[in-house]
């Protein structure tokens, strides 16, 4: 069993202080601190003092009451009672003490008189009187003042005790009371008596009359000869009750402006007690006395309207009043101000409550009504109608309809009743008249009109609008007839198809195409297509768009005879249209060229159509880049792509087409009349170029070739090595481009008419200049001047001419431009062709790997402006680039000249910045400097034969699939710090490889950084305790005392990291005269020391890189602060004397108010009160506080003096007229209902036995029932009666049953004489005191039991001998319990044996 070994240590323990010496003024108490210690059954015993050392010792004296004594506070005299001669004044003469309370305690001594004598210098008109007004007996003047009490002191005087009762009970009667001379001995503090002699001064009367009040119940009246008569020495009767004031009451208001009326008592002047009022002389009343209080503003309060009616009658509803911030300025003008709600401390009181919060009774609750089931004719509307009941938190709560009383509304109505309009009802087809061959199909239409009523009925056929033939009649086909003797397929019906390919280059309103080949067409063109069908009936010809059936709207006509129109290409018309006569069928694949002339897919919405058609519209730039062919013909594709056939018959062409639309080699014209085709759509409104105009005219608007050209052309590229494929393409395209336009021009050359050959030979030649490729064409084009004054004016293109074959080994290799020349070791002559046309003639010049070609005795310029050069060098390898130049522009195309089909890369050495354009393109080789987000084009243009492979690398390590990778171009988008590095391209083939590289560093423009604590933390360290500011794009200000030094940050990020200026004044910073400063943290830091009026203005920062700038500023004001008197405040009162005006103070900065804190360091001006308002008030009405009810429940009755007063300007509130009080507001009450409540009290039963549970020696409980009821003994709820002091319901009571103790025997014998086991026990019982016989130990339990067992003999055992330390070890051996090892040690003997 546990024990607890803990012994609480002695302590310091105090008795309560003593009474404090003195009631006021500073006195001592003192107590009594003693060191106690506590044993284990909780006795405490003191113990000598230094057991308690280990803490410090209580204090045992300390000082009490140390507020000020209690002093008399005397109130300003009353106006004189009377208007002339002699008379009387008062004042109100109260006790108060430290807290400004009316209390008690001050020496009668000391006590200011109440009433004293007055005279007014205007002369009476009447016999002058001995006495003044209203002081009829000598004695008056000191009947107010109350009889000296006397203290004993240090001194002998004279110590009267207290009056004995009057000798009589009724009428006027004798006191007696004894009066003693003694004196305060300081050394004991004890009082001793004295001989009378040894006393100075008077000695207090010991015998006075004294009346107990009227015997007849009325008071005879006295006058002062009975009186000196009837007592004879004795003082007057009519001294011993006498009015007194005895302070204020409570103000009326608590501010705007009271009232207090001063307390008049009857009181006995000897005892201080009130007396009955009777007893006091009614015509010796003193006067009313009356004065303003809490004559201050009243702060802001909340004026609360009334609630307006409940929302709702039940569940809940809302009621809503106003509530606005007022202030009152006065009450005399009842002038009241609306304020702002934020100047109101208070709460706002809530503007909103629910109301009517009880369960509604159910009722129907109708949804609203559905749509109509019928447009027209009739039809029904249905509802959902339930039955709900309106909770009281808002809620519904559906109920059976049985709940609802009242007749349920209608749940269904009639709706639309109006007649419909006629329509056709069309019955089915019918079967085909013939059996075979061409037939007739028929289906019967009837005019039906449904009617308001629902009713279906057959009305005139004019009634509906007309019906197409095609409606009620049509052809069908079935088997064709066999005719006997004849082969059935002689007769079949045939279609003449066309088998070309059509490729729109121009604007025009409407195509006309005949069935059977592909048309690739500009959008917004219209097409009439035709079917050319034989041996059927043309009415029979059917129509089909991607296999399904067409028929007539407004964007395509189905026409009669055989004849498709649609109106306005869109993207959403391209598709495989098929023309049906009987079992013949044709197709015609219309196909969209959009932006860019690229090829426009079928859009998947109309949204998509949109897009496709505003793809035109890109620029002239975006037109010639390269297309990326997804159908894969010229890549790794099928094997049917290989063969040159596309998986989609109707697709098979559109790889060649692409190539064909933005291949390079169409004639120069044709591309510049594209050009000026697209800007022309870019912008309508602009001029166009007269040049670009008549070319567009020369050119046809519909490119036209056979299919089986691109068949062969297909078929050939099928039979190429994959890796000559892509070159083989484009040669073959090339030569395409070139023999269709060549066609068009030969088939327009012979419309012409011989007079116009002759008269225009310029617009002519030079097309047929195109078509050749022998050396012809340079005499011819250089004869073109013959003509050239009618030409029309055009900028130069320069004739890009591919060859079919070239043969790289030939000893004089003759080549056009846009080919890549191998060089062998038998090459002794090269020559490059460059053939431009234009008007005027251009300029041809020629250059190499971007700079201008040094001509020599081995490279030449020819006549036809041709570049050849001899035995030629590895020193000539490179890009030679022709540049033809004319008044009108400029055009320029490269040839590559590489050394035994080795790789070559285009370079530029040149540094690009960008900072402002959206995009950048440069030569491999290049350094580009650009600014974020911008997109980079590196343009790796390589040469070679084979043609070379192209990679590319960042910083060496290869780039992936991500990067935008076109064609030997890197497109890097929206670039970032990220994308810096050095980007490699690398040119291999089978002859070898060559790299070059571009570094591209991007640059970060000056700029605010978004974090500026490393700023702050740089003007922090830089000048601890300097004033500091920011530069800012647009300007700080900071406020400077003269003198003062100051910190300027210039916060700023960028790369590389920008150069910082500053600025003073708009002029350099070094240059500034009468300015001291210093640059630190490279130039972002600026101090200025030693500010003055020269040191204001704007300071600015500068910072710049190749970037960009950013210009921040922050201006310093020298200024002081100061403080400035103006503006007096409000008037306190608006009459009166107590209204002050109080000048504000106002802190400026350049006639700025600002923060006052702004101004702590200057000195404060004086600034005194103005007096204001100093004017006689408005008569009002004046009450005092209501009195207290004349029953404290039951209903009483309380009242109030209501008096017209008139406050003056001198602060003296006077009695007037009721009449001037009335004319301004209504008399306010004098009498009012109180305690209206029940008159109620607690009861209680008698006590009962004393039988409850012992809490002490002889002590139990006992208790009673306590009951709230009325004083007519109904009893009540117990809250009724809670105001009320409640009686205790239990009570300790004596109990003969409860004289018991606890009895305990001595202890028994350790069970172990060492170890940590040994423990005794005793016997402990509750015994009764006087029989001693043991009795239930619940009756004992108000006293701690005694323990009943207790640990012994812990010591440490000397030796580890085998033996036994408990006397139990015969009991663990017949337990069989030596094996545990608890038991085994501690009866090692017994167990041992065993």
């Amino acid at each position: 069993m546990p024990y607890d070994l803990y012994h609480p240590l002695p302590r310091w323990e105090a008795t309560p202080w003593t009474a404090c010496s003195s009631s006021c003024g500073g006195g001592i108490q003192s107590r009594a601190v003693s060191c106690v210690e506590e044993d284990i059954q909780g006795h405490v015993t003191s113990v000598e003092e230094w057991k308690c050392m280990y803490t410090p010792k209580m204090p045992i004296a300390q000082p009490c009451n140390i507020f000020d004594c209690p002093k008399w506070l005397a109130q300003e005299w009353s106006p004189c009672t009377v208007t002339c001669g002699q008379g009387l004044r008062y004042r109100v003469v109260l006790c108060i003490d430290h807290r400004g309370m009316h209390t008690g305690g001050c020496s009668p001594k000391t006590k200011p008189h109440i009433k004293e004598e007055c005279i007014i210098p205007t002369p009476c008109y009447k016999p002058k009187e001995k006495l003044p007004v209203e002081a009829k007996l000598p004695w008056f003047k000191q009947a107010q003042e109350l009889e000296e009490g006397a203290a004993v002191s240090e001194e002998p005087s004279f110590i009267p005790e207290a009056w004995s009762a009057c000798t009589v009970t009724c009428g006027v009667g004798t006191q007696v009371r004894i009066v003693r001379c003694q004196v305060l001995l300081s050394f004991s503090q004890s009082v001793a008596d004295l001989p009378v002699d040894e006393c100075e001064g008077p000695k207090p009367a010991s015998q006075r009359a004294c009346y107990a009040g009227p015997c007849s119940g009325e008071i005879p009246e006295f006058n002062p000869d009975e009186t000196d008569g009837l007592f004879g020495g004795l003082q007057d009767f009519d001294e011993l009750y006498d009015w007194e004031y005895e302070g204020f009451t409570k103000c009326s208001e608590s501010c705007g402006g009271g009232v207090q009326e001063a307390v008049v008592s009857c009181l006995n002047k000897q005892t201080q007690e009130p007396a009955d009022e009777n007893l006091c002389v009614t015509s010796r009343r003193p006067p009313q006395l009356l004065k303003s209080c809490n004559l201050d503003p009243c702060p802001a309060r909340w004026e609360i309207g009334k609630w307006s009616p409940c929302g709702l009658t039940c569940g809940v509803g809302l009621q809503t009043r106003d509530v606005f911030c007022t202030h009152l300025l006065s009450r005399e003008m009842n002038e009241t101000v609306i304020l702002a709600d934020e100047l109101c401390r208070q709460p706002k009181p809530s503007t909103v409550q629910a109301c009517n919060r009880f369960n509604c009774p159910p009722a129907w609750y109708p949804a609203q009504w559905q749509p109509c089931s019928r447009t027209c004719g009739g039809g029904v509307q249905k509802r959902e109608v339930l039955c709900k009941q309106r909770m009281a938190d808002g809620s519904f709560l559906e109920l059976p309809e049985t709940f609802c009383s009242a007749s349920k509304p209608a749940s269904q109505q009639a709706c639309k009743k109006d007649d419909c309009p006629s329509e056709w009802l069309l019955s089915d087809w019918t079967e085909c008249s013939t059996s075979c061959g061409e037939g007739t199909q028929t289906r019967s239409a009837i005019c039906r009109k449904m009617l308001k009523t629902g009713i279906s009925t057959v009305v005139n056929s004019t009634l509906c609008p007309p019906l197409p033939f095609s409606s009620s009649i049509r052809p069908c086909m079935l088997a064709t007839c066999a005719r006997p003797g004849r082969p059935s397929t002689k007769h079949s019906p045939h279609i003449a198809a066309a088998r070309k390919i059509y490729i729109q280059t121009r604007r025009q309103r409407k195509l006309h195409f005949v069935v059977g080949g592909f048309a690739y067409l500009l959008p917004k063109t219209a097409v009439v297509l035709r079917c050319p069908a034989r041996r059927v009936r043309k009415p029979l010809i059917t129509w089909e768009k991607d296999g399904q059936h067409l028929i007539s709207s407004t964007h395509v006509t189905v026409a009669p005879f055989g004849y498709l129109k649609i109106h306005r290409l869109k993207p959403s018309d391209a598709g495989v249209y098929t023309c049906s006569a009987g079992p013949a069928r044709e197709h015609f694949v219309i196909k969209l060229i959009g932006g860019n002339r690229k090829l426009v897919s079928r859009p998947l919405s109309p949204r998509s159509e949109e897009e496709a058609l505003v793809g035109r519209k890109a620029g002239p730039k975006e037109a010639l880049q390269t297309h990326k062919h997804q159908n894969g013909i010229f890549s790794n594709g099928s094997k049917a792509e290989k063969r040159g056939l596309a998986a989609n018959p109707g697709s098979r062409y559109d790889d060649l087409v692409s190539r064909l639309l933005e291949q390079g080699g169409w004639p120069g014209e044709l591309l510049a009349s594209w050009e000026a085709q697209d800007s022309a759509e870019r912008n309508a409104t602009s001029e166009e170029d007269p040049g670009a105009e008549q070319a567009l005219l020369q050119l046809p608007f519909t490119m036209v070739t056979e299919q089986r050209r691109l068949d062969d052309i297909l078929g050939n590229l099928s039979q190429q090595p994959e890796e000559l494929r892509d070159l083989y393409s484009k040669h073959l395209v090339a030569q395409l481009a070139q023999e269709i336009f060549r066609s068009h021009l030969e088939h327009q050359d012979t419309l012409l008419k011989p007079s116009e050959r002759r008269t225009s030979p310029v617009a002519i030649s030079p097309h047929k200049h195109v078509s050749g490729f022998s050396s012809s064409l340079r005499t011819s084009s250089a004869g073109d001047a013959g003509g050239g004054s009618r030409r029309p004016h055009r900028k130069p293109t320069i004739l890009r001419k591919i060859s079919a074959a070239q043969q790289l080994s030939a000893s004089e290799v003759v080549t056009h431009l846009g080919q890549t020349v191998a060089l062998a070791s038998g090459t002794l002559s090269v020559l490059l062709h460059c053939e431009a046309i234009g008007h005027p003639r251009p300029t041809i010049s020629w250059a190499r790997n971007g700079e201008e070609v040094q001509f020599s005795d081995r490279i030449l310029l020819q006549p036809d402006d041709s570049l050849q050069i001899l035995a030629p060098v590895e020193a000539d390898v490179g890009f030679y680039t022709c540049n033809a130049t004319n008044a009108l522009g400029y055009d320029s195309v490269s040839i590559a000249v590489t050394l035994a089909g080795k790789p070559l890369v285009k370079t530029s050495r040149m540094t690009v910045i960008n900072t402002e354009k959206p995009a950048v393109t440069v030569d491999i080789g290049s350094t580009i400097k650009t600014v974020q987000g911008v997109n980079v084009t590196i343009n790796c243009q390589v040469a070679g034969v084979p043609e070379a492979e192209v990679t590319w690398f960042r910083n060496k390590s290869k780039l992936g699939s991500p990067h935008h990778l076109h064609e030997g171009s890197l497109l890097l988008t929206n670039v970032s710090s990220s994308d810096q590095g050095l980007y490699s391209c690398r040119a291999a083939n089978l002859h070898g490889e060559l790299t070059e590289s571009t570094q591209l560093l991007i640059l970060d423009p000056p700029q605010v950084p978004t974090q500026l604590e490393d700023i702050r933390a740089l003007l922090a360290a830089t000048g601890p305790n300097l004033p500091s500011v920011l530069t800012s794009p647009l300007g700080t200000q900071l406020v400077l005392d003269p003198g003062n030094s100051v910190l300027l940050g210039c916060p700023i990020t960028g790369h590389p990291v920008p150069n910082i200026t500053w600025f003073h004044g708009g002029q350099p910073i070094v240059t500034a005269t009468g300015l001291t400063h210093h640059i630190l943290a490279a130039g972002q830091i600026l101090q200025v020391a030693n500010l003055s009026g020269g040191s204001q203005g704007e300071f600015s920062c500068l910072a710049q890189n190749e970037a960009g700038v950013l210009m921040q500023k922050a201006s310093l004001v020298i200024q002081d602060y100061w403080w400035s008197v103006d503006r007096l405040a409000t008037c306190s009162a608006s009459c009166g004397n107590r209204g002050v005006q109080q000048p504000r103070l106002r802190c400026l900065l350049n006639s700025t108010e600002v923060n006052p804190a702004h101004c702590a360091g200057k000195v404060r001006p004086a600034v005194q009160p103005i007096a204001c308002n100093r004017r006689d008030c408005p008569s009002r009405w004046m009450v005092t506080s209501w009195s207290a009810c004349t029953r404290s429940c039951g209903g009483g009755v309380q009242t109030r003096r209501v008096t017209c007063q008139k406050l003056k300007a001198s602060g003296i509130s006077t009695p007037v007229s009721n009449d001037m009080c009335t004319q301004v507001a209504k008399r306010p009450v004098d009498t009012q209902a109180c305690n209206q409540q029940l008159c109620v009290e607690w009861a209680f039963s008698s006590w009962g036995q004393c039988n409850g549970p012992c809490i002490g020696p002889h002590l139990a409980v006992q208790h009673r029932q306590v009951f709230c009821q009325t004083r007519d003994g109904i009893t009540l709820p117990s809250e009724q009666c809670s105001a009320l002091p409640r009686p205790v319901s239990t009570q300790n009571c004596w109990s003969e049953a409860c004289s018991v103790h606890w009895r305990v025997s001595l202890w028994t014998l350790c069970t172990a004489t060492c170890g940590n086991y040994g423990f005794q026990s005793r016997r402990v019982e509750c015994v009764h005191a006087r029989t001693n016989k043991a009795v239930p130990e619940h009756l004992c339990s108000w006293g701690p039991r005694p323990a009943n067992w207790q640990r012994c003999n812990i010591t440490p055992c000397e030796n580890m001998e085998c033996r036994d330390t408990t006397r139990y070890c015969e009991k663990v051996k017949q337990l069989k319990l030596c094996q545990l090892s608890q038991f085994k040690s501690r009866c090692c003997g017994t167990c041992g044996k065993a």
